[in-house]
């Protein structure tokens, strides 16, 4: 920890001097307020004997406890669902290339992907970047391990030369050096150092050869402290998860008392504090032959005059407490208990569809945030070693994750549909543009996709009165 923190005090000192009058600035802030709610008769607000003004959040930086995470990550479901649901819903309907591309090009830029397991490869980032907070990608090109210390040169990627991405996480293989430069408008370490499990450094990797798999984001200061990587997933709920698995636990204990049965016996403490021993093995050979016979038989047998009383407890209630414990995981982590817990929704007129909604559009977000600056940096490497150059329009786009009903469908296409050929009639459209908007509904409902190109270029520039007037069985004959 404390090569770690000389890290960070070494990068902070390299910071521009806005950002050093900004530290000055949080110095400030910890100093005492007095322009605050105060009630000292009720007990209330600042400086008050209450159970609220004792509360206090410590910084903790859970992230940095390797251990933990990895107990939880191995040992609790939860957590496991937490980290991995994300990244397979991001990578789930995989993504497309756009662009002026031919269908052979297509194929072999599948093929490539399918044989460096590309979508296997970015899902484990993804994953370990959910985790530990940080894990970045190695991208492996022939022929340059030996010059993993200079820019990429995409001009020197040969085709069929990308061999995948080896993923390492932030803790045991890819560690930052000091020097920054700026990616993408934000200041990120211009070398990497690539180590043994035992720390030595076996290469130094310049940053445009590393794809960033980063956590949650974090404000300047914090990221610093965290050389540059954001937080786990798992900080953020570690209270909510501790507070389930309590509850689980002790539901779970009360269903062994869930049926007590209690017998009186006269002087028993007599029989414990002064009866002897050979005493005592005859009660307990007693209490023995009747939990036999209870156990085969459900019959008691007890001497004329004991009483024997039945306690059953009831869990009315518990359910409520765990359910709640449940929605406060769900709300944390963003994920809906249908996708959490697996459980379906339930209550009056419980369809789960707007918190399925809610859910994809988080994802979405999580899509462009983390999943497209990822593969925006290595489609140029991608293009090179499949195609032998770079297209210039080429792209990446992403299909939607929530998947629409037949009826849905229909009713989308005859909203569109009706849509361009209102503007189509009243001459904002010419036909082969109308032609045109038609086709491309065709990925999002399935219709129009037969109208072939050479129908389009035979209605270039027709108006719909143009088609109309060709169609009037009676032109020339008034």
């Amino acid at each position: 920890m404390g090569k770690r923190k000389n890290k960070a005090r070494a990068v902070q000192d390299k910071l521009p001097v806005q950002d050093a009058g900004a530290v000055q600035g949080t110095a400030n802030a910890g100093q005492a307020v007095f322009d605050s709610f105060s009630n000292p008769l009720f007990q209330l607000g600042w400086g008050s004997q209450s159970p609220l003004e004792a509360t206090e959040y410590p910084l903790t930086r859970l992230t940095d406890n390797y251990a933990l995470m990895n107990s939880l990550y191995r040992d609790n479901w939860l957590v496991q669902n937490v980290v991995e649901l994300i990244p397979e819903e991001c990578l789930k309907k995989g993504f497309e290339l756009t662009g002026s591309l031919t269908p052979e090009q297509r194929r072999e830029f599948d093929r490539l992907r399918r044989k460096t397991a590309l979508t296997d490869r970015l899902r484990e980032g993804l994953c370990w970047g959910r985790l530990y907070g940080g894990a970045a990608g190695l991208i492996l090109i022939k022929g340059q391990y030996d010059r993993l210390s200079e820019p990429l040169d995409l001009a020197a990627v040969l085709p069929g030369s990308f061999e995948g991405l080896y993923i390492l996480d932030r803790w045991l293989g890819v560690t930052p050096e000091l020097g920054l430069t700026l990616e993408a408008g934000r200041p990120t370490p211009e070398f990497y150092s690539i180590d043994t499990q035992e720390g030595l450094r076996v290469a130094k990797v310049h940053h445009s050869r590393i794809i960033r798999f980063t956590g949650r984001e974090l404000p300047a200061l914090e990221r610093y402290a965290e050389l540059f990587w954001g937080a786990s997933e798992v900080e953020s709920l570690y209270k909510e998860v501790v507070a389930h698995d309590n509850v689980s636990a002790n539901m779970a204990g009360l269903t062994f008392r869930a049926n007590i049965n209690t017998m009186e016996v006269a002087n028993l403490e007599q029989l414990f504090g002064l009866g002897g021993a050979e005493a005592q093995r005859r009660f307990w050979r007693t209490m023995q032959a009747q939990a036999v016979m209870r156990s085969n038989f459900g019959t008691q047998l007890v001497n004329k005059g004991d009483r024997i009383e039945n306690t059953q407890y009831t869990f009315t209630g518990l359910k409520d407490v765990f359910d709640s414990m449940c929605l406060n995981l769900c709300g944390c982590s963003h994920i809906p208990a249908a996708k959490l817990f697996g459980r379906e929704p339930a209550g009056l007129n419980a369809s789960g569809k707007s918190d399925l909604q809610n859910y994809y559009d988080y994802v979405e977000s999580q899509r462009e945030a983390k999943l497209r600056p990822a593969l925006e940096k290595l489609l140029p490497v991608l293009a090179m070693s499949c195609w032998g150059f770079v297209p210039a329009d080429i792209g990446v786009s992403f299909p939607p994750l929530w998947t629409p009903t037949a009826k849905e469908l229909a009713e989308i296409a005859e909203k569109k549909a009706a849509a361009i050929r209102d503007c189509f009639q009243v001459g904002l459209l010419a036909a082969d543009t109308a032609q045109r908007e038609l086709k491309k509904l065709a990925g999002e409902c399935g219709l129009f996709d037969c109208i072939t190109d050479e129908e389009i270029s035979a209605n270039a520039g027709k108006s719909w009165q143009e088609l109309n007037t060709l169609r009037d069985p009676l032109l020339g004959l008034e």
